[in-house]
């Protein structure tokens, strides 16, 4: 049996990451939760943030998971370093994977973030990218209605793309070129993202970077599964809502063996 890649998130987004995963390691076997009863993440504390990501990953690691993904952009800012400190297999979360994708994106040295009010507050794009490249400049932007509109399923809606253009229109007209789309949900509105903002932005996607740091660290540390034809378990801590069948078409992915999982708390 093939130890599986354990991906978390807040709430059903991630399964984004899992969509990149499973076109990236066909071989793998890929199992999901998704923290449905505590989302959403972003308005809580760094150590309740901690807490709730260190729970999962140790559950998910004591049935065998040889790696963890953390598929939340808030948990990556404010739980990752925790994890790593805590948590005995390789964790990998979606943030640094977007910041060196972005660097050979940008042209002129400008990019542009877009999250979630609590990753955009987070400010952890922001210290990366001038971290690996101290003369880059950064616009970032919280776009708190964009998740709501996915998770109702209007990818191409002329509502969302008038939410979009809100957004975005502070970026037209400057010399930014890459745009990192940073929140697990936004790969799906990436086709209306590029119409809003035209051919010279580069959109740089956490999800399909994040898959790709996962198979360079498997590949790295020799447990990479590269014959079989993989597999994908789903988990939820409450029953999700119809945005999971929504998501699971427009990813490809099949939703209909969901279970409801608890997750126990610390020290039990």
């Amino acid at each position: 049996m093939i130890a599986p890649i354990a991906v978390f998130d807040s709430g059903v987004g991630g399964l984004t990451v899992v969509g990149a995963l499973r076109r990236e390691l066909p071989a793998e076997a890929i199992v999901y939760l998704g923290d449905t009863a505590r989302v959403p993440y972003g308005g809580k504390s760094q150590k309740t943030i901690e807490r709730y990501s260190e729970e999962i990953a140790r559950m998910l690691v004591a049935e065998g998971a040889k790696m963890v993904v953390v598929a939340c952009n808030t948990a990556s800012a404010l739980a990752l370093e925790h994890l790593r400190a805590t948590i005995s297999v390789p964790v990998v979360g979606v943030i640094d994977p977007g910041v060196q994708a972005a660097l050979p994106a940008t042209r002129s040295g400008h990019v542009a973030v877009i999250g979630t009010k609590a990753t955009i507050g987070s400010g952890a794009y922001e210290k990366g990218l001038r971290a690996a490249r101290a003369d880059i400049r950064v616009t970032s932007i919280a776009c708190p209605l964009l998740v709501p509109l996915i998770e109702e399923g209007m990818f191409d809606d002329e509502v969302t793309e008038s939410v979009l253009r809100r957004y975005l229109s502070p970026l037209l007209g400057t010399d930014a070129d890459a745009i990192v789309l940073g929140c697990t949900h936004y790969p799906l509105l990436a086709a209306a993202i590029a119409r809003v903002l035209g051919p010279q932005f580069a959109l740089v996607d956490s999800a399909a970077n994040c898959a790709s740091a996962v198979a360079r660290r498997l590949a790295h540390d020799g447990i990479l599964a590269d014959v079989g034809t993989g597999s994908l378990e789903l988990g939820f801590t409450d029953p999700p809502d119809r945005f999971l069948e929504v998501a699971g078409r427009a990813l490809g992915l099949s939703t209909d063996s969901a279970a409801v999982r608890s997750v126990p708390p610390l020290g039990s």
